[in-house]
C-alpha cells in the first residue's frame, strides 16, 4: 500500500510540475487595422489596438476576445485576471468611443479586432477554429452584434459562423442606449432595429451563452432583454442558446460569470476536437 501511495504521490507531483511549466506572455498595443488605415486616421491609430495574452508552451489552444464595458463612451482594454492561467489566450480590445465616433464605427472596430485574431492567432500556435467572443455590458453588445449580424465580419472576409461561441455578459440585445442617445431617443424608450442583436436572430448562428445579473438588480430590463433574445433564437430554430441569471448580483456580475465562460469554452472546444 505504501508503494502505491508513493507512486501516486510521484505521479501527482509530475502532473503538477507539467502544469506549472506553462508560461504566459503578453504582447501589448497591437494595431488591428492595417498600416494604411492607421496612417489616415489619428484616432484609429491611437485607439484601435489590442493586447494578446497567450500560453507560450501550448498549441491549438482556444482564444477568447474580450471587449470592455463602459457604455460605448468610456473604458479601456483589459485581460481579466479570472481568465489568466486557464490554458487559453485572451485578447483585450480597445475600440473607438462616442462622442468622437458614432454608430456603427465601434461595431466595425470590434469586427476588425476579431478578424485580426482569426487571421493571426495561428502564428502564435493558437487555433483559429476555437475563437470565442465575449465582453461585459457594452462589450457584450459588441460581441452579440458582430456574431449575429454577419455583415460586419464579412467586410474582412471572415464568416461569423466560424466563431466557436458567443458569450456576452449583461449586454444590450435591443439597440444600445448610446446609439439611441445619438439619435435623441431616451434610454427608457426601447428600440429594435438593425443595430440591435435581436434584429439578427438566426438558426445558424454560433453557440450563444447569455449571462446577466439578477433581474431585480440589473440595469433597467437587461435580464428581460436577454431572455427575449434567448426565446427568439429558439423560435428561429437555433439549437444552442442558454441564459444564466446570476442571483444576488447586479450589473457588475462578472465575478460569478467568468467560471461559466471558461467552462463553456472548454466544453465547446472539446466538441471541435
Amino acid at each position: 500500500m505504501k508503494k502505491i501511495l508513493f507512486a501516486l504521490f510521484l505521479l501527482l507531483n509530475i502532473a503538477l510540475g507539467v502544469a506549472q511549466k506553462t508560461t504566459y506572455t503578453t504582447k501589448n498595443d497591437i494595431h488591428y487595422y492595417n498600416e494604411t488605415t492607421n496612417a489616415t486616421d489619428e484616432y484609429i491609430n491611437e485607439r484601435c489596438v489590442l493586447d494578446l495574452y497567450y500560453p507560450k508552451d501550448l498549441k491549438n489552444y482556444p482564444t477568447v476576445v474580450w471587449f470592455h464595458g463602459g457604455g460605448l463612451t468610456g473604458g479601456s482594454k483589459e485581460v481579466p485576471d479570472a481568465l489568466k492561467n486557464k490554458g487559453i489566450a485572451v485578447v483585450g480590445v480597445n475600440y473607438r468611443l462616442y462622442p468622437k465616433v458614432k454608430a456603427p464605427k465601434y461595431i466595425e472596430d470590434a469586427a476588425a479586432a476579431v478578424a485580426w485574431v482569426f487571421k493571426n492567432i495561428d502564428d502564435y500556435n493558437g487555433n483559429s477554429q476555437l475563437i470565442f467572443v465575449s465582453g461585459h455590458s457594452a462589450g457584450g453588445y459588441l460581441a452579440s452584434m458582430i456574431g449575429l449580424d454577419k455583415s460586419y465580419l464579412a467586410k474582412f472576409e471572415v464568416d461569423a459562423n466560424n466563431i466557436a461561441g458567443l458569450i456576452p455578459f449583461s449586454g444590450h440585445t435591443i439597440t444600445h442606449f448610446t446609439v439611441r442617445e445619438e439619435r435623441g431617443i431616451p434610454g427608457t424608450q426601447p428600440i429594435v432595429d438593425s443595430l440591435a442583436p435581436l434584429y439578427h436572430v438566426r438558426a445558424d448562428a454560433p453557440p450563444l451563452l447569455l449571462i446577466t445579473g439578477d433581474r431585480e438588480l440589473e440595469m433597467l430590463g437587461r435580464y428581460e432583454e436577454n431572455a427575449y433574445l434567448m426565446r427568439m433564437m429558439k423560435v428561429a430554430g437555433h439549437k444552442n442558446t442558454t441564459l444564466y441569471e446570476m442571483d444576488g448580483y447586479g450589473h457588475g456580475m462578472t465575478e460569478p460569470a467568468f467560471p461559466l465562460l471558461v467552462k463553456n469554452i472548454k466544453e465547446l472546444s472539446k466538441t471541435k476536437e
